[in-house]
Protein backbone atom coordinates (compact mmCIF):
# COMPACT_ATOMS: atom_id res chain seq x y z
CA UNK A 1 0.00 0.00 0.00
CA UNK A 2 1.00 3.64 -1.22
CA UNK A 3 1.28 5.97 1.83
CA UNK A 4 0.80 9.73 0.65
CA UNK A 5 1.15 12.68 2.38
CA UNK A 6 -0.19 15.78 2.41
CA UNK A 7 1.25 18.63 4.24
CA UNK A 8 -0.62 20.76 6.68
CA UNK A 9 -1.05 24.23 7.94
CA UNK A 10 2.32 25.88 8.18
CA UNK A 11 4.05 23.45 6.58
CA UNK A 12 2.55 24.19 3.24
CA UNK A 13 5.30 25.82 1.78
CA UNK A 14 3.42 27.94 -1.45
CA UNK A 15 3.12 31.61 -0.98
CA UNK A 16 -0.53 31.53 -3.30
CA UNK A 17 -2.84 28.77 -3.07
CA UNK A 18 -6.00 28.13 -4.27
CA UNK A 19 -8.86 27.14 -1.55
CA UNK A 20 -11.46 25.05 -1.55
CA UNK A 21 -13.91 25.03 1.32
CA UNK A 22 -15.40 21.69 3.26
CA UNK A 23 -18.58 21.30 1.15
CA UNK A 24 -16.35 21.62 -1.96
CA UNK A 25 -16.70 24.80 -2.78
CA UNK A 26 -14.07 26.63 -4.62
CA UNK A 27 -13.30 29.97 -2.56
CA UNK A 28 -10.61 31.44 -4.41
CA UNK A 29 -6.62 32.13 -4.81
CA UNK A 30 -5.21 34.14 -1.80
CA UNK A 31 -2.34 34.01 0.25
CA UNK A 32 -1.56 30.90 2.59
CA UNK A 33 -1.69 33.26 5.64
CA UNK A 34 -5.15 33.89 5.00
CA UNK A 35 -6.41 31.01 3.83
CA UNK A 36 -4.71 29.77 7.64
CA UNK A 37 -6.61 32.48 9.33
CA UNK A 38 -9.82 31.45 7.82
CA UNK A 39 -9.42 27.74 8.72
CA UNK A 40 -8.70 28.66 12.13
CA UNK A 41 -11.40 30.78 12.76
CA UNK A 42 -13.50 27.68 11.86
CA UNK A 43 -11.35 25.09 13.82
CA UNK A 44 -10.57 23.05 10.88
CA UNK A 45 -7.37 22.45 9.17
CA UNK A 46 -5.85 23.80 5.97
CA UNK A 47 -4.65 20.18 3.99
CA UNK A 48 -2.49 21.05 0.69
CA UNK A 49 -4.21 18.34 -1.74
CA UNK A 50 -2.85 19.24 -5.17
CA UNK A 51 0.99 20.46 -4.54
CA UNK A 52 1.81 20.27 -8.22
CA UNK A 53 -0.63 22.72 -9.46
CA UNK A 54 -0.05 26.23 -10.56
CA UNK A 55 -1.31 27.81 -7.76
CA UNK A 56 -1.65 24.50 -5.70
CA UNK A 57 -4.31 24.07 -3.72
CA UNK A 58 -5.80 23.47 -0.14
CA UNK A 59 -8.65 22.48 0.94
CA UNK A 60 -10.39 23.47 4.26
CA UNK A 61 -11.28 20.36 6.25
CA UNK A 62 -10.59 18.36 9.18
CA UNK A 63 -7.45 15.67 8.67
CA UNK A 64 -9.04 12.75 9.96
CA UNK A 65 -12.67 13.37 8.27
CA UNK A 66 -10.43 14.22 4.95
CA UNK A 67 -8.18 10.84 5.33
CA UNK A 68 -11.30 8.83 6.10
CA UNK A 69 -12.54 10.19 2.90
CA UNK A 70 -9.30 9.19 1.23
CA UNK A 71 -9.56 5.71 2.49
CA UNK A 72 -12.75 5.50 1.37
CA UNK A 73 -11.86 6.52 -1.81
CA UNK A 74 -9.34 4.31 -2.53
CA UNK A 75 -11.05 1.45 -1.19
CA UNK A 76 -13.99 2.08 -4.03
CA UNK A 77 -11.75 1.83 -6.17
CA UNK A 78 -10.05 -0.96 -5.52
CA UNK A 79 -13.44 -3.21 -5.10
CA UNK A 80 -14.05 -1.50 -8.94
CA UNK A 81 -11.04 -3.11 -10.38
CA UNK A 82 -12.00 -6.04 -12.10
CA UNK A 83 -8.78 -8.88 -11.26
CA UNK A 84 -8.37 -11.31 -13.99
CA UNK A 85 -7.55 -14.76 -13.03
CA UNK A 86 -5.58 -16.90 -14.74
CA UNK A 87 -7.07 -20.04 -15.07
CA UNK A 88 -5.40 -23.37 -16.39
CA UNK A 89 -6.97 -26.26 -18.91
CA UNK A 90 -5.62 -29.33 -19.46
CA UNK A 91 -5.54 -31.51 -22.61
CA UNK A 92 -4.24 -34.18 -23.59
CA UNK A 93 -2.31 -35.07 -27.38
CA UNK A 94 -4.87 -37.83 -27.76
CA UNK A 95 -8.03 -36.76 -26.88
CA UNK A 96 -11.32 -38.00 -28.13
CA UNK A 97 -13.19 -34.68 -30.10
CA UNK A 98 -16.11 -34.55 -27.82
CA UNK A 99 -13.83 -34.06 -24.66
CA UNK A 100 -11.94 -31.24 -26.70
CA UNK A 101 -14.52 -29.51 -27.78
CA UNK A 102 -16.09 -29.25 -24.12
CA UNK A 103 -12.60 -28.04 -22.81
CA UNK A 104 -12.19 -25.38 -25.06
CA UNK A 105 -15.65 -24.12 -24.38
CA UNK A 106 -14.78 -23.65 -21.35
CA UNK A 107 -11.58 -22.16 -21.97
CA UNK A 108 -13.98 -19.49 -24.06
CA UNK A 109 -16.55 -19.32 -20.92
CA UNK A 110 -13.55 -18.15 -19.07
CA UNK A 111 -12.17 -15.62 -21.50
CA UNK A 112 -16.03 -13.77 -21.83
CA UNK A 113 -15.34 -13.39 -18.16
CA UNK A 114 -12.01 -11.71 -18.64
CA UNK A 115 -9.86 -14.08 -17.28
CA UNK A 116 -6.46 -15.38 -18.93
CA UNK A 117 -6.56 -19.03 -19.59
CA UNK A 118 -3.22 -21.16 -19.92
CA UNK A 119 -4.45 -24.20 -22.27
CA UNK A 120 -1.47 -27.03 -20.86
CA UNK A 121 -1.00 -30.70 -22.71
CA UNK A 122 1.13 -33.40 -20.56
CA UNK A 123 2.60 -35.68 -22.48
CA UNK A 124 2.86 -39.14 -20.55
CA UNK A 125 5.61 -41.86 -21.28
CA UNK A 126 6.13 -42.15 -25.09
CA UNK A 127 3.75 -39.46 -26.14
CA UNK A 128 6.57 -37.42 -26.15
CA UNK A 129 7.61 -38.75 -29.26
CA UNK A 130 4.50 -37.46 -30.85
CA UNK A 131 4.67 -34.00 -30.21
CA UNK A 132 3.14 -32.63 -33.46
CA UNK A 133 0.16 -34.06 -32.07
CA UNK A 134 -0.18 -32.00 -29.11
CA UNK A 135 0.88 -28.50 -31.44
CA UNK A 136 -1.78 -29.83 -33.05
CA UNK A 137 -4.05 -29.65 -30.76
CA UNK A 138 -3.32 -26.12 -29.06
CA UNK A 139 -3.93 -24.84 -32.80
CA UNK A 140 -6.87 -26.56 -32.99
CA UNK A 141 -8.00 -24.77 -29.28
CA UNK A 142 -6.22 -21.43 -30.45
CA UNK A 143 -8.38 -21.71 -33.99
CA UNK A 144 -11.42 -22.20 -31.96
CA UNK A 145 -10.74 -19.49 -29.30
CA UNK A 146 -9.86 -16.49 -31.98
CA UNK A 147 -12.91 -14.50 -31.51
CA UNK A 148 -12.86 -14.60 -27.73
CA UNK A 149 -9.29 -14.63 -26.88
CA UNK A 150 -5.82 -14.03 -28.36
CA UNK A 151 -2.59 -15.94 -27.72
CA UNK A 152 0.14 -13.84 -25.63
CA UNK A 153 2.48 -17.12 -25.30
CA UNK A 154 2.63 -19.35 -28.39
CA UNK A 155 3.01 -23.39 -27.40
CA UNK A 156 6.00 -23.84 -25.60
CA UNK A 157 7.79 -26.99 -24.47
CA UNK A 158 9.16 -27.27 -20.89
CA UNK A 159 9.93 -30.74 -19.96
CA UNK A 160 6.81 -33.07 -20.94
CA UNK A 161 4.46 -29.95 -21.04
CA UNK A 162 3.22 -28.20 -23.61
CA UNK A 163 2.17 -24.90 -22.76
CA UNK A 164 -0.05 -21.68 -24.18
CA UNK A 165 -1.53 -18.48 -22.62
CA UNK A 166 -4.73 -16.88 -23.91
CA UNK A 167 -5.68 -13.39 -23.05
CA UNK A 168 -9.53 -11.72 -23.64
CA UNK A 169 -9.76 -9.50 -26.49
CA UNK A 170 -10.87 -6.23 -25.17
CA UNK A 171 -14.33 -5.71 -26.29
CA UNK A 172 -15.29 -9.28 -27.45
CA UNK A 173 -18.27 -10.87 -25.36
CA UNK A 174 -18.82 -14.33 -25.74
CA UNK A 175 -17.29 -14.93 -28.95
CA UNK A 176 -17.40 -11.75 -31.30
CA UNK A 177 -15.85 -8.93 -31.57
CA UNK A 178 -17.66 -5.57 -31.25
Amino acid sequence: MVKVFYRLNQYIQADKIRVIDEAGKQIGVMSREEALSQARQKGLDLVEIAPHAKPPVGKIIDFKKFRFQEEKKRQREKKSAKKSELKEIRLSPFMAENDRQYKIKRAGEFLSQGNKVKLSLMFRGRQITKKSFGYGQLALASQQLAGTGEVEFGPKLTGNRLEMTLTPIKGAKDGQKK
